[in-house]
């Protein structure tokens, strides 16, 4: 009977083999989170220099080809004529 029920040698060292599975799974999700943290700041940076790149083709385009800006049409002062003023 004695050999049915698992000695505490065996208990032990089930639990030994469940936390190294349980450390080794958290090293790997630390792992892959990790470089998928560093491949999205790669990214981030290649986008930004590309936006940066593109902002300055444009800036350098609207200089070449700038064109005066229209002046904005001044409205007519309405001034009273010399029959309203006498009166």
């Amino acid at each position: 009977m004695a050999e049915a029920r698992p000695s505490i040698m065996q208990k032990a060292e089930a639990r030994f083999a469940d936390m190294q599975k349980k450390t080794a799974e958290r090293n790997k999700a630390t792992a892959d989170y990790l470089s998928e943290a560093k491949l999205r700041i790669i990214k981030t940076a290649k986008l930004r220099e590309l936006r940066l790149a593109k902002e300055e083709a444009d800036r350098v385009a609207e200089a070449l080809n700038a064109t005066p800006k229209k002046k904005r049409a001044t409205r007519a002062v309405k001034r009273p004529t010399t029959a309203e003023v006498q009166s």
